[in-house]
Formats: structure tokens, sequence, C-alpha cells
């Protein structure tokens, strides 16, 4: 091991749950009296946090209360009011009277928090294998390979990881043969990429019912105000969010160990009964905004943007850079076709990444799901440790996903790392 770095844990992925535990590190450090030698992963070139979403008037939708500290730490100068601060904003964003800073600032805050670890963050690097090293039928390290951008492999070993590599882009089976057309893109890479789907006369076209979606038609309605531009979705409305009070409430981080204690098949009706807070859902104020400006053009004559409900997509054909769809409508059962010049799919993520990465480990798992504590079970025979933050919905709520139990959740890992370094020297002590 001479010739590799070594780590007592390694983050692979370094976006706000890997930050959330970066800090949570450094804040542990002191009331341990020892310091975990760590590092984190990431194959962005830089902090950012979902960069393809960050337009003009798009706000956060939690509490900035729920930042990366102020449940565990509300003393901590990473809180986002430290940030406000710090950067001499704090009595202008009062003045707003909100709770819900915009996208652009909340991603400024969670990039200043991280400038504090630039040491400790491998940037422009993608972990390509996570590989058990066995010795005398046990393990007790992980070797992580990773490849930069310019195309170096690299090599760590660590007794434990973090994985927070956040969700990927989910693509429709039906636009899978076609995902690499230039004009078809998933919201993920909207900003950076809205520019190449045409210009003022375009006919451009939204897929999906939940936020980004309607985000993203706003968007083009306002980037290009003569352009013709469709939302499509198979619900019969476009529905508000519930964040009422109540509701809310399971996005408490006590509400994880209720959750976590209900049988399985339970667990999958509750999250049924929650999906309106979280799932093809959109802000009610952006709701009102969209009826009301197709509303107008009702008045004018000049309807060039439509919401098609119930529209399902029944077939794609391409040609000279256009892409054309069979648009089925489910009430009427009749189906048209429409060429658009660009069609953007506001289609969610898919939260199964962190499988493909841990596939070597799979012999010495005995659970492939987190335990209450975010760790996955291993073999006695296995001393390394793994955690998983944005991937255990289905074991720890609907809150698992989103921003409201980052400070919490990277404190109850980090004590673990902390418990788990503790035992071993003892051992060390006592062998």
């Amino acid at each position: 091991m001479m010739n590799i770095p070594v780590y007592d844990m390694i983050g692979i992925g370094f976006g706000p749950a890997n930050l959330a535990i970066a800090i949570a590190m450094d804040e542990h450090q002191p009331a341990n009296g020892e310091q975990l030698q760590s590092c984190f992963i990431e194959k962005q070139s830089g902090f950012e946090w979902h960069g393809g979403m960050l337009l003009s008037n798009t706000h956060l939708q939690v509490s900035f209360m729920k930042d990366l500290v102020t449940l565990r730490n509300p003393t901590s100068r990473y809180s986002f009011v430290n940030y406000l601060h710090q950067n001499k904003r704090l009595e202008s964003f009062i003045n707003l009277g909100s709770f819900y800073p915009s996208r652009l600032e909340y991603n400024d805050y969670m990039r200043w928090a991280a400038g504090t670890f630039q040491d400790r963050v491998h940037y422009g690097e993608e972990v390509i294998a996570i590989e058990p090293l066995e010795e005398n039928g046990k393990v007790d390290w992980l070797t992580i390979r990773s490849r930069s951008a310019d195309g170096v492999l690299k090599e760590r070993r660590t007794r434990s990881i973090v994985v927070g590599i956040g969700g990927r882009p989910n693509i429709p089976d039906i636009f899978k043969p076609y995902r690499d057309h230039p004009n078809l893109i998933h919201s993920s890479e909207f900003k950076t990429h809205a520019d190449r789907l045409g210009g003022a006369e375009a006919r451009l076209a939204v897929v999906g019912a939940g936020q980004s979606a309607a985000e993203i038609f706003r968007d083009l309605m306002d980037r290009h105000p003569v352009a013709k531009v469709d939302l499509i979705s198979r619900a019969r409305a476009l529905h508000p969010a519930d964040d009422s009070p109540f509701v809310n409430e399971i996005f408490n981080p006590e509400f994880i160990d209720e959750f976590y204690r209900t049988p399985e098949s339970e667990r999958r009706s509750m999250i049924r009964s929650f999906t309106q807070t979280n799932y093809s859902v959109i802000d009610l104020g952006l709701i009102e905004e969209i009826y009301a400006r197709l509303y107008e053009q009702k008045v004018t004559g000049e309807s060039r943007h439509r919401f098609l409900p119930r529209h399902q997509i029944a077939g794609i054909e391409t040609a000279d850079q256009k892409i054309s769809m069979a648009l089925l409508d489910m009430s009427s059962e009749t189906e048209n076709w429409t060429t658009y010049d660009g069609v953007v799919l506001a289609t969610g993520f898919h939260r199964q990444g962190h499988q493909s990465l841990l596939k070597d480990l799979t012999p010495w798992m005995t659970a492939e799901k987190a335990d209450r504590s975010y760790r996955v079970p291993m073999a006695a025979n296995c001393s390394a440790r793994v955690f998983l933050q944005g991937c255990c919905e289905d074991t720890h709520g609907l809150a698992d996903t989103l921003l409201s139990v980052l400070a919490v959740r990277s404190d109850e890992v980090v004590a673990s790392l902390y418990a788990d370094s503790h035992s071993e020297t003892r051992l060390r002590h006592t062998g």
C-alpha cells in the first residue's frame, strides 16, 4: 500500500449529500480527538448543484433552515445565515420576507461551503470501480479506481466509502434509441444546451408534468416569445405540490425512524399516499402563472403555447435534425404526428447508479439495502464499510433524495464512522 494513497473514508461524489458529510466530519473532529483521513472524488470539474436547472426566477422548495447544518448544529459557520452574513446580504435577504432563496443563490451558498474542502476534493475524476482487497479470506480495505478527464487512471484505498452520486437522467424507453440526437435533451442539461433547440420560430416540446417541466416550459416561453411550445403530459392536469404543515412532517428527521420500522408492504403504500409532496407536482404559484399566460393567449387569439394533457407519445421519427412524435390523445383516442425542432425530457431521475459501482462487492454483502444508519450490511469477514446516500427512499422515506435531511443524516453517518474508528483503535491496542 506504500505507493497508493490510503484513507479512512472516501466519498464517491461531491454534491450536497457528501458536502454535508465533509462538514460534519470537520465539526466532529474536535469532540472526537482525532481526524479521519478523507477525500472525495467528483466527476464534475467543480461544485455545481443541478446546473442544468439553474434558471432565472426559480426558487428552492424547502426552507433555508434545512440547509447543510442547521438542524444538526444551528451555530455552525457553514449555515446559510452565516453565508448571507459573510457576503453582506443578511439584512437584504430578511427584507425579502421569504424562507425560499433562489436556486442560483442556494447553489452559490453550497459552492461557498464547498470551497473550504478544495484540498480534499478531486474534481474531474469519475470512479470506475470499487473493488474489495481480499487478504487471507478477509476484506478490510477497498480499492477505488478513478479516471480523470484526460484519461489518467488513479487508485486509492480506504476502509470506508460514502456513496453520494445523486440521480441519473431517466430516459423513457421510447426515447432511448434517440438519446444522442442533438435536439433531444434531458432537463438536467437544459441550461447548458437550450440554445441549440432552435431560434425564435422554432417548434419545441417539453415532456413531463413536474416542477422541472413547468419551469422549462415557462423558460422557453420567455426565451422564444414567438416560438410554438407544447407541454405534453399523460396526466389530466398539472397538480400542485402538497406542502401543508402536517404533511410536511414526513420530511422531519424523526419520521425516518417510524418509516424504517414500518413493514415493507406498508412502506410502499405510505410512499404512494405522499407522492404529491414530491413527484409530478408543481408549486401552485407557477401553475397559476402558466394558466394565466395560456388564458391571455386565448384572449389575444395567439395560441403559440399549449398544454396537452392526457397525451402519450406513441411513436418517434427523426429527419433533418427534427423530431416527429405521434401524440396519442387518450381522451379522444386520436393520434396526430407533430414535428419539433427540439424536445426536452423533464422525466426525472433514477437512483440505481450505485448498484453498478458496487457490483464487485456483492459477494461480500449480506443485504443490498442499507440499515438504519445508511450502512450496507456486510459479511462477518468484511470490515470495510459502505454507506449510501440519496438512494434509500424505499427504506428511509421520501426525504432521502431531498435536501431536507442532509444535516441530520450526515451526523448519523459520521458518528458511525467515528464509532467504527474508535473500535478499531481499541482492537489495535488490545491485539
